[in-house]
């Protein structure tokens, strides 16, 4: 089965692969240049929209990336290599900013308010909100896997790949994601407005 790339790539190949592990900097430069907006989209996604922490975890990823290229062995795809270095990183972050939680955070959620007429730009940024705090709520198995399907869409035997797990996991952990999703949203039903 022809493997699909996981991330744009189109001038990164085993040649450049090799040479960043030879530590040619114009190598690793294109290496970073095809992969930046990959990699920050998913930390920004996977951290509830946090831009700084997410520009933070990309800058950990690029440096692991720097000094752990060698490891590369090439049992898979580059790209499932680094998303796995992706969401390994970003569940450190997410474990390191539970334990610096504020006591008495207000709950995200609750600053949807029924909005009618001209507020119905902000209202749907306000619904947009609510769901990515839903999603940063959900426990890292069940978050991790819904970023990679709807986020950057691959499939799930890509996503096995990328998480060290079987396809039936995958699929487990989307439908656990999507339950309590379903429950963490139920006060937004009627709030989307589709088509405007």
């Amino acid at each position: 089965m022809e493997q699909r790339a996981l991330m744009a790539e189109p001038t990164i190949d085993e040649r450049v692969i090799a040479a960043c592990q030879q530590g040619d900097r114009d190598a690793f430069g294109l290496l970073f240049d095809s992969y930046k907006d990959k990699v920050f989209s998913i930390a920004v996604y996977s951290l509830g929209g946090d831009q700084a922490a997410a520009s933070d975890v990309s800058q950990q990823i690029f440096l692991k990336l720097m000094t752990n290229i060698g490891q590369f062995r090439g049992d898979s795809a580059f790209t499932t290599w680094l998303y796995r270095m992706v969401v390994n990183t970003c569940i450190d972050e997410q474990r390191k900013r539970r334990r610096f939680l504020p006591f008495g955070e207000s709950n995200p959620m609750s600053k949807v308010a029924d909005r009618r007429g001209p507020e119905k730009h902000y209202a749907k940024r306000e619904v947009a909100d609510c769901v990515r705090a839903a999603i940063q709520e959900l426990k890292p198995k069940w978050r991790l896997p819904i970023l990679l399907k709807y986020v950057e869409g691959l499939s799930y035997e890509e996503i096995a790949n990328v998480l060290g797990c079987s396809k039936g996991t995958v699929a487990s952990r989307l439908n656990r994601g999507h339950q309590a999703l379903a429950r963490k949203l139920y006060h937004l039903r009627g709030e989307v407005v589709l088509g405007d």
